[in-house]
Protein backbone atom coordinates (compact mmCIF):
# COMPACT_ATOMS: atom_id res chain seq x y z
CA UNK A 1 0.00 0.00 0.00
CA UNK A 2 1.77 3.41 -0.80
CA UNK A 3 1.79 6.07 1.34
CA UNK A 4 -0.94 8.16 0.02
CA UNK A 5 -3.48 5.41 0.28
CA UNK A 6 -2.54 4.43 3.92
CA UNK A 7 -3.39 7.78 4.89
CA UNK A 8 -6.61 7.55 3.23
CA UNK A 9 -7.02 4.03 4.80
CA UNK A 10 -6.54 6.08 8.38
CA UNK A 11 -9.68 8.29 7.51
CA UNK A 12 -11.70 5.52 6.82
CA UNK A 13 -10.58 3.94 10.26
CA UNK A 14 -11.31 7.30 12.32
CA UNK A 15 -15.04 7.63 10.24
CA UNK A 16 -15.52 4.12 11.04
CA UNK A 17 -14.80 5.20 14.66
CA UNK A 18 -17.62 8.12 14.57
CA UNK A 19 -20.54 5.85 12.74
CA UNK A 20 -19.31 3.36 16.05
CA UNK A 21 -19.96 6.01 18.76
CA UNK A 22 -16.24 6.98 19.15
CA UNK A 23 -16.26 10.43 17.91
CA UNK A 24 -16.55 13.55 18.78
CA UNK A 25 -20.32 14.48 18.29
CA UNK A 26 -21.82 12.75 21.61
CA UNK A 27 -24.48 14.52 23.52
CA UNK A 28 -26.06 15.18 26.79
CA UNK A 29 -24.60 18.50 28.89
CA UNK A 30 -26.95 21.36 29.84
CA UNK A 31 -27.50 24.81 28.07
CA UNK A 32 -25.56 27.50 27.55
CA UNK A 33 -21.57 27.70 27.39
CA UNK A 34 -18.42 26.56 29.50
CA UNK A 35 -17.79 28.69 32.54
CA UNK A 36 -14.75 31.10 31.28
CA UNK A 37 -16.93 31.84 28.14
CA UNK A 38 -19.36 34.14 26.74
CA UNK A 39 -21.87 34.08 23.85
CA UNK A 40 -23.36 37.39 23.85
CA UNK A 41 -21.46 38.94 20.76
CA UNK A 42 -22.03 35.70 18.58
CA UNK A 43 -23.49 36.87 15.57
CA UNK A 44 -25.95 34.32 13.64
CA UNK A 45 -24.86 32.55 10.37
CA UNK A 46 -26.21 31.41 7.52
CA UNK A 47 -24.81 29.28 5.09
CA UNK A 48 -23.76 31.63 2.27
CA UNK A 49 -23.19 29.33 -0.59
CA UNK A 50 -22.31 25.47 -1.18
CA UNK A 51 -19.87 24.18 -3.58
CA UNK A 52 -21.95 20.80 -5.04
CA UNK A 53 -19.55 17.67 -5.35
CA UNK A 54 -19.11 16.19 -9.18
CA UNK A 55 -20.50 12.80 -9.09
CA UNK A 56 -17.67 10.11 -8.97
CA UNK A 57 -17.68 6.15 -8.34
CA UNK A 58 -14.86 6.39 -5.95
CA UNK A 59 -13.14 8.84 -3.91
CA UNK A 60 -10.56 11.22 -5.73
CA UNK A 61 -8.62 13.83 -4.36
CA UNK A 62 -9.28 17.08 -4.11
CA UNK A 63 -7.06 18.65 -1.72
CA UNK A 64 -6.41 22.38 -1.16
CA UNK A 65 -8.53 25.41 0.10
CA UNK A 66 -7.29 28.89 0.50
CA UNK A 67 -8.64 32.67 0.87
CA UNK A 68 -7.13 35.75 -0.97
CA UNK A 69 -8.10 39.13 -0.73
CA UNK A 70 -10.46 38.56 -3.66
CA UNK A 71 -11.36 35.47 -3.67
CA UNK A 72 -12.11 31.72 -1.74
CA UNK A 73 -10.06 28.99 -3.83
CA UNK A 74 -11.30 25.60 -3.72
CA UNK A 75 -9.55 22.38 -5.25
CA UNK A 76 -12.35 20.54 -7.10
CA UNK A 77 -12.48 16.78 -9.16
CA UNK A 78 -9.20 18.11 -11.43
CA UNK A 79 -9.85 21.54 -11.09
CA UNK A 80 -9.29 24.44 -8.46
CA UNK A 81 -11.71 27.55 -8.62
CA UNK A 82 -11.67 31.08 -7.46
CA UNK A 83 -14.85 31.83 -5.85
CA UNK A 84 -16.21 35.15 -4.74
CA UNK A 85 -15.12 35.10 -0.77
CA UNK A 86 -19.45 35.50 0.24
CA UNK A 87 -20.30 32.81 -2.01
CA UNK A 88 -21.82 32.61 -5.97
CA UNK A 89 -20.66 31.17 -9.14
CA UNK A 90 -16.68 30.72 -9.96
CA UNK A 91 -15.10 33.34 -10.88
CA UNK A 92 -12.30 31.27 -12.33
CA UNK A 93 -11.26 27.48 -12.64
CA UNK A 94 -8.14 26.17 -13.73
CA UNK A 95 -8.36 22.88 -15.39
CA UNK A 96 -6.03 20.05 -14.03
CA UNK A 97 -5.13 16.82 -16.70
CA UNK A 98 -5.94 14.72 -13.48
CA UNK A 99 -6.86 14.75 -9.80
CA UNK A 100 -5.10 16.38 -6.82
CA UNK A 101 -2.95 14.32 -4.62
CA UNK A 102 -1.27 17.40 -2.43
CA UNK A 103 -1.59 21.08 -1.84
CA UNK A 104 0.92 23.20 -0.02
CA UNK A 105 -1.37 24.69 2.85
CA UNK A 106 -0.68 28.32 2.77
CA UNK A 107 -0.12 30.77 -0.17
CA UNK A 108 3.08 32.40 -0.41
CA UNK A 109 2.69 36.23 0.27
CA UNK A 110 1.79 37.05 -3.79
CA UNK A 111 -0.72 34.31 -3.62
CA UNK A 112 1.19 31.25 -5.18
CA UNK A 113 0.52 27.74 -4.04
CA UNK A 114 2.37 24.72 -5.34
CA UNK A 115 0.34 21.04 -6.24
CA UNK A 116 0.99 17.50 -6.68
CA UNK A 117 -1.38 15.96 -8.89
CA UNK A 118 -2.08 13.03 -11.81
CA UNK A 119 -1.60 13.16 -15.29
CA UNK A 120 -4.67 10.88 -16.91
CA UNK A 121 -2.77 10.58 -20.13
CA UNK A 122 0.03 9.35 -19.08
CA UNK A 123 -1.20 7.24 -15.47
CA UNK A 124 -4.11 8.22 -13.79
CA UNK A 125 -2.91 6.45 -10.95
CA UNK A 126 0.33 8.34 -10.30
CA UNK A 127 1.34 11.37 -8.86
CA UNK A 128 3.77 13.01 -10.56
CA UNK A 129 2.73 16.19 -11.78
CA UNK A 130 4.16 19.28 -9.52
CA UNK A 131 2.98 22.82 -10.34
CA UNK A 132 2.69 26.45 -9.15
CA UNK A 133 -0.96 28.00 -9.19
CA UNK A 134 -1.15 31.82 -9.16
CA UNK A 135 -4.31 32.01 -6.53
CA UNK A 136 -4.41 36.12 -7.34
CA UNK A 137 -4.87 35.53 -11.22
CA UNK A 138 -6.68 32.11 -11.40
CA UNK A 139 -3.66 30.53 -13.45
CA UNK A 140 -1.95 27.26 -13.35
CA UNK A 141 1.88 29.36 -14.53
CA UNK A 142 3.54 25.67 -14.64
CA UNK A 143 3.80 22.67 -14.36
CA UNK A 144 6.67 19.42 -14.73
CA UNK A 145 7.58 16.58 -14.02
CA UNK A 146 11.15 15.14 -12.44
CA UNK A 147 12.43 12.51 -15.14
CA UNK A 148 14.70 9.71 -13.87
CA UNK A 149 17.52 8.08 -15.41
CA UNK A 150 15.29 5.57 -17.79
CA UNK A 151 13.02 8.92 -18.93
CA UNK A 152 10.12 7.76 -16.95
CA UNK A 153 8.34 10.56 -14.38
CA UNK A 154 8.84 10.27 -10.55
CA UNK A 155 6.07 9.72 -8.21
CA UNK A 156 5.68 11.85 -5.19
CA UNK A 157 3.56 12.05 -2.50
CA UNK A 158 3.36 15.79 -1.06
CA UNK A 159 4.75 19.17 -2.10
CA UNK A 160 5.69 22.56 -0.19
CA UNK A 161 7.24 25.85 -0.83
CA UNK A 162 9.83 26.73 1.62
CA UNK A 163 12.13 29.81 1.28
CA UNK A 164 11.20 30.47 -2.52
CA UNK A 165 11.35 26.64 -3.54
CA UNK A 166 9.04 24.09 -4.84
CA UNK A 167 10.01 20.87 -2.89
CA UNK A 168 8.05 17.79 -3.41
CA UNK A 169 9.02 14.06 -2.27
CA UNK A 170 7.87 10.31 -2.08
CA UNK A 171 9.19 6.94 -2.28
CA UNK A 172 11.75 7.75 -5.38
CA UNK A 173 13.09 11.02 -3.48
CA UNK A 174 12.82 14.48 -3.73
CA UNK A 175 12.91 16.65 -6.06
CA UNK A 176 13.15 20.75 -6.32
CA UNK A 177 12.51 23.96 -8.32
CA UNK A 178 12.71 27.53 -8.05
CA UNK A 179 9.33 29.60 -8.11
CA UNK A 180 9.65 30.56 -11.93
CA UNK A 181 9.78 26.39 -12.73
CA UNK A 182 13.78 26.76 -12.93
CA UNK A 183 15.45 22.75 -11.68
CA UNK A 184 17.02 22.93 -8.59
CA UNK A 185 17.14 19.13 -7.79
CA UNK A 186 16.01 15.43 -8.85
CA UNK A 187 15.90 12.39 -7.34
CA UNK A 188 19.23 10.96 -6.49
CA UNK A 189 21.05 7.92 -4.31
CA UNK A 190 21.93 9.11 -1.42
CA UNK A 191 23.16 7.77 1.84
CA UNK A 192 19.65 8.51 3.60
CA UNK A 193 16.52 8.57 2.00
CA UNK A 194 14.30 11.34 1.82
CA UNK A 195 11.04 11.49 3.26
CA UNK A 196 9.38 14.89 2.83
CA UNK A 197 10.07 18.55 2.87
CA UNK A 198 8.33 21.05 5.04
CA UNK A 199 8.25 25.10 4.25
CA UNK A 200 7.43 28.72 4.96
CA UNK A 201 8.52 32.19 4.00
CA UNK A 202 12.00 31.79 4.56
CA UNK A 203 12.77 28.40 4.90
CA UNK A 204 13.06 24.55 4.22
CA UNK A 205 13.17 21.30 5.79
CA UNK A 206 13.72 18.08 5.02
CA UNK A 207 13.17 15.07 6.61
CA UNK A 208 15.89 11.71 5.79
CA UNK A 209 15.44 8.11 6.98
CA UNK A 210 18.84 7.06 7.71
CA UNK A 211 17.98 3.30 8.79
CA UNK A 212 15.91 0.63 6.87
CA UNK A 213 12.22 -0.49 7.44
CA UNK A 214 12.65 -2.10 10.85
CA UNK A 215 14.74 0.50 12.18
CA UNK A 216 14.67 3.91 11.07
CA UNK A 217 16.59 6.61 11.74
CA UNK A 218 15.27 9.46 11.30
CA UNK A 219 16.96 13.10 10.72
CA UNK A 220 14.89 16.51 10.69
CA UNK A 221 17.33 18.65 8.57
CA UNK A 222 16.53 22.64 7.94
CA UNK A 223 18.63 23.02 4.37
CA UNK A 224 19.42 26.00 2.00
CA UNK A 225 16.28 26.23 -0.41
CA UNK A 226 18.84 26.70 -3.57
CA UNK A 227 21.34 23.82 -2.58
CA UNK A 228 19.56 21.24 -0.01
CA UNK A 229 22.67 21.57 2.09
CA UNK A 230 22.24 21.12 5.95
CA UNK A 231 22.68 24.44 8.05
CA UNK A 232 21.00 22.39 10.81
CA UNK A 233 20.40 18.62 11.59
CA UNK A 234 18.10 17.17 14.73
CA UNK A 235 17.95 13.22 14.75
CA UNK A 236 14.86 12.34 16.26
CA UNK A 237 14.20 10.02 19.56
CA UNK A 238 15.27 6.31 18.70
CA UNK A 239 12.43 4.26 17.84
CA UNK A 240 10.71 6.95 16.22
CA UNK A 241 8.54 6.05 12.70
CA UNK A 242 7.61 8.66 11.68
CA UNK A 243 7.95 12.92 12.06
CA UNK A 244 5.45 15.22 11.09
CA UNK A 245 6.49 19.04 11.14
CA UNK A 246 3.57 21.23 13.28
CA UNK A 247 5.07 24.24 12.61
CA UNK A 248 8.86 26.11 11.31
CA UNK A 249 9.37 28.76 13.20
CA UNK A 250 9.04 27.76 16.00
CA UNK A 251 10.02 24.66 14.78
CA UNK A 252 7.58 22.38 16.24
CA UNK A 253 7.73 18.18 15.40
CA UNK A 254 5.29 15.71 16.10
CA UNK A 255 6.77 12.18 16.58
CA UNK A 256 5.17 8.68 15.98
CA UNK A 257 6.51 5.58 17.83
CA UNK A 258 3.92 3.81 15.71
CA UNK A 259 2.03 3.38 18.79
CA UNK A 260 -0.09 6.62 18.60
CA UNK A 261 -3.22 6.21 20.55
CA UNK A 262 -6.37 7.07 18.11
CA UNK A 263 -5.01 6.99 14.95
CA UNK A 264 -3.40 10.74 15.34
CA UNK A 265 0.11 9.85 13.76
CA UNK A 266 1.26 11.69 17.34
CA UNK A 267 3.20 9.94 20.43
CA UNK A 268 4.62 13.62 21.26
CA UNK A 269 5.75 16.73 20.28
CA UNK A 270 8.81 18.20 20.45
CA UNK A 271 10.33 21.90 20.17
CA UNK A 272 13.57 22.02 18.55
CA UNK A 273 16.09 24.93 18.43
CA UNK A 274 17.49 24.45 14.55
CA UNK A 275 19.86 28.06 15.09
CA UNK A 276 23.41 25.65 15.45
CA UNK A 277 24.41 23.01 13.29
CA UNK A 278 23.08 20.23 15.62
CA UNK A 279 19.53 20.37 16.48
CA UNK A 280 18.45 20.39 20.36
CA UNK A 281 15.05 19.40 21.57
CA UNK A 282 13.95 22.32 23.86
CA UNK A 283 11.26 20.78 25.38
CA UNK A 284 8.39 17.40 25.04
CA UNK A 285 4.96 17.15 25.24
CA UNK A 286 3.30 13.88 25.81
CA UNK A 287 0.09 12.88 24.56
CA UNK A 288 -0.58 9.64 25.42
CA UNK A 289 -3.51 8.96 27.90
CA UNK A 290 -7.30 8.09 28.03
CA UNK A 291 -8.67 5.79 25.81
CA UNK A 292 -8.10 7.24 22.44
CA UNK A 293 -5.35 10.07 24.03
CA UNK A 294 -5.27 13.14 25.76
CA UNK A 295 -5.88 15.52 22.90
CA UNK A 296 -7.78 15.66 19.23
CA UNK A 297 -4.60 16.63 16.89
CA UNK A 298 -3.98 15.03 13.92
CA UNK A 299 -1.43 14.34 11.47
CA UNK A 300 -1.76 12.35 8.31
CA UNK A 301 -0.59 8.75 8.59
CA UNK A 302 3.17 8.89 6.97
CA UNK A 303 3.08 12.46 5.20
CA UNK A 304 5.82 15.09 6.48
CA UNK A 305 2.80 18.27 6.59
CA UNK A 306 -0.60 18.36 6.68
CA UNK A 307 -1.44 18.37 10.77
CA UNK A 308 -4.48 19.88 11.81
CA UNK A 309 -6.89 20.71 15.12
CA UNK A 310 -4.19 22.36 16.56
CA UNK A 311 -2.46 26.30 16.62
CA UNK A 312 0.84 27.12 17.42
CA UNK A 313 1.75 31.00 18.49
CA UNK A 314 4.79 32.50 17.50
CA UNK A 315 4.67 35.59 19.51
CA UNK A 316 3.60 33.78 22.56
CA UNK A 317 5.79 30.39 21.99
CA UNK A 318 3.26 28.28 22.34
CA UNK A 319 1.23 25.38 21.52
CA UNK A 320 -2.98 25.72 21.72
CA UNK A 321 -4.46 21.36 21.59
CA UNK A 322 -7.91 20.67 22.44
CA UNK A 323 -8.27 17.82 24.86
CA UNK A 324 -10.63 14.72 24.49
CA UNK A 325 -12.49 14.77 27.57
CA UNK A 326 -13.11 17.72 30.03
CA UNK A 327 -10.98 18.17 33.47
CA UNK A 328 -13.50 16.15 35.39
CA UNK A 329 -16.61 14.14 34.58
CA UNK A 330 -18.99 17.26 36.39
CA UNK A 331 -17.90 19.51 33.59
CA UNK A 332 -20.21 20.52 31.46
CA UNK A 333 -18.15 21.40 28.14
CA UNK A 334 -17.78 18.65 25.79
CA UNK A 335 -13.91 19.34 26.20
CA UNK A 336 -11.30 21.86 27.19
CA UNK A 337 -8.81 24.24 25.45
CA UNK A 338 -5.09 24.24 26.99
CA UNK A 339 -2.11 25.57 26.04
CA UNK A 340 1.63 24.63 26.31
CA UNK A 341 4.73 26.95 26.73
CA UNK A 342 6.66 25.59 23.84
CA UNK A 343 10.65 26.49 25.70
CA UNK A 344 9.33 24.16 28.62
CA UNK A 345 6.57 21.97 27.90
CA UNK A 346 4.67 23.10 30.49
CA UNK A 347 0.95 22.67 30.13
CA UNK A 348 0.25 26.95 31.04
CA UNK A 349 -3.42 26.97 31.02
CA UNK A 350 -6.54 25.24 30.72
CA UNK A 351 -9.96 26.31 30.43
CA UNK A 352 -13.49 24.76 29.27
CA UNK A 353 -14.62 25.00 25.86
CA UNK A 354 -18.45 24.60 25.31
CA UNK A 355 -21.42 22.24 26.63
CA UNK A 356 -22.74 22.66 22.99
CA UNK A 357 -19.83 21.04 20.91
CA UNK A 358 -16.30 19.73 20.62
CA UNK A 359 -13.47 22.77 20.42
CA UNK A 360 -11.08 22.73 18.15
CA UNK A 361 -8.44 25.43 17.67
CA UNK A 362 -7.33 25.59 14.28
CA UNK A 363 -5.55 28.93 13.90
CA UNK A 364 -3.81 31.95 15.42
CA UNK A 365 -4.96 35.47 14.34
CA UNK A 366 -3.48 38.68 13.62
CA UNK A 367 -3.71 39.87 16.54
CA UNK A 368 -2.71 36.85 18.43
CA UNK A 369 -6.10 35.32 19.12
CA UNK A 370 -6.97 31.73 19.31
CA UNK A 371 -9.19 31.17 16.41
CA UNK A 372 -11.31 27.53 17.80
CA UNK A 373 -14.24 25.89 15.58
CA UNK A 374 -17.41 24.28 17.50
CA UNK A 375 -18.29 20.95 15.89
CA UNK A 376 -21.98 20.53 15.34
CA UNK A 377 -23.68 18.57 17.78
CA UNK A 378 -25.83 15.58 16.07
CA UNK A 379 -27.30 14.12 19.39
CA UNK A 380 -29.14 18.29 19.98
CA UNK A 381 -29.32 19.26 16.29
CA UNK A 382 -27.53 22.31 16.42
CA UNK A 383 -24.76 23.87 14.45
CA UNK A 384 -21.18 24.30 14.79
CA UNK A 385 -20.02 27.89 15.74
CA UNK A 386 -16.62 29.83 15.92
CA UNK A 387 -14.61 31.34 19.21
CA UNK A 388 -12.23 33.93 20.02
CA UNK A 389 -9.91 32.66 22.75
CA UNK A 390 -7.90 34.61 24.93
CA UNK A 391 -3.71 33.74 24.43
CA UNK A 392 -3.02 34.10 27.89
CA UNK A 393 -6.23 33.02 30.02
CA UNK A 394 -8.08 30.90 26.90
CA UNK A 395 -11.07 32.63 28.39
CA UNK A 396 -13.76 32.16 25.09
CA UNK A 397 -15.81 34.93 23.06
CA UNK A 398 -18.10 33.12 20.34
CA UNK A 399 -17.96 35.26 17.21
CA UNK A 400 -20.44 32.79 14.92
CA UNK A 401 -23.01 30.51 15.49
CA UNK A 402 -24.09 28.36 12.82
CA UNK A 403 -27.87 27.57 11.84
CA UNK A 404 -29.15 24.46 13.55
CA UNK A 405 -30.71 23.71 10.21
CA UNK A 406 -27.02 22.68 8.38
CA UNK A 407 -26.05 21.01 11.15
CA UNK A 408 -26.06 17.30 10.14
CA UNK A 409 -23.97 18.83 6.90
CA UNK A 410 -21.38 20.41 9.03
CA UNK A 411 -21.23 17.30 11.02
CA UNK A 412 -20.51 15.05 7.66
CA UNK A 413 -17.31 17.16 7.33
CA UNK A 414 -15.75 15.89 10.23
CA UNK A 415 -13.20 13.45 9.44
CA UNK A 416 -12.24 15.54 6.07
CA UNK A 417 -12.09 18.60 6.91
CA UNK A 418 -10.44 21.73 6.18
CA UNK A 419 -11.09 24.81 8.20
CA UNK A 420 -10.54 28.16 7.61
CA UNK A 421 -11.78 31.45 9.25
CA UNK A 422 -11.21 34.49 7.27
CA UNK A 423 -13.42 37.84 7.12
CA UNK A 424 -15.62 36.96 9.54
CA UNK A 425 -16.64 33.90 7.79
CA UNK A 426 -15.37 30.55 8.39
CA UNK A 427 -15.47 27.86 5.47
CA UNK A 428 -15.44 24.11 5.55
CA UNK A 429 -14.28 21.90 2.97
CA UNK A 430 -13.21 18.19 2.16
CA UNK A 431 -9.74 17.07 0.69
CA UNK A 432 -11.57 14.57 -1.29
CA UNK A 433 -14.23 13.90 -3.70
CA UNK A 434 -16.95 11.23 -2.88
CA UNK A 435 -19.10 8.90 -3.86
CA UNK A 436 -23.14 9.55 -3.02
CA UNK A 437 -23.96 8.13 0.19
CA UNK A 438 -25.38 5.12 1.13
CA UNK A 439 -26.60 6.27 4.59
CA UNK A 440 -27.89 10.37 4.04
CA UNK A 441 -30.61 11.26 1.83
CA UNK A 442 -29.15 14.64 1.05
CA UNK A 443 -26.49 15.52 -0.66
CA UNK A 444 -22.98 16.46 0.45
CA UNK A 445 -21.41 19.93 -0.71
CA UNK A 446 -17.41 19.56 -1.29
CA UNK A 447 -17.17 22.61 0.59
CA UNK A 448 -19.51 25.64 2.48
CA UNK A 449 -19.18 29.06 3.49
CA UNK A 450 -20.97 30.49 6.58
CA UNK A 451 -21.11 33.82 7.68
CA UNK A 452 -23.55 36.74 9.13
CA UNK A 453 -26.97 37.00 7.79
Amino acid sequence: MSRRMAAIAGSALAAALVLSGCGSNDGGGGGGSGEDGTESSAAEARVLARIGQPKVPEMAGAMGMWTTDRNFVKTGLKNISGYPLAGGKSQWKVPLSGEVCWASPEPTKDGKVAILFQDDKDDPSVCNEVGVVDLTKGELLWHKQSLNEYGSAEMFDEVTIGGGTVAAAGTSGGAAWKLDGTPLWKPSDEACDIEGYAGDATKLLAVRDCGDTDHPELRVETVSPTTQKPTSTYKMPTGTEYVHVVSLDPLVLAADDGDAQGGSGISQFLTVDDSATVGKALSRIAVGGGKHGKYTAQCPATEVTGCTRLAVSKDRNALYLATSDPANSTSEAKNDLVSFDLRTGKQTRRAPGSDAGRLVPVDVDEDGRVIAYQEANIIREEGGAVWQADPATLKQRKVLQHPSSSYEMEARFDMDRRVLYAGQRLYLGADHVTEPSKVYKKAQPLAVVFGAK
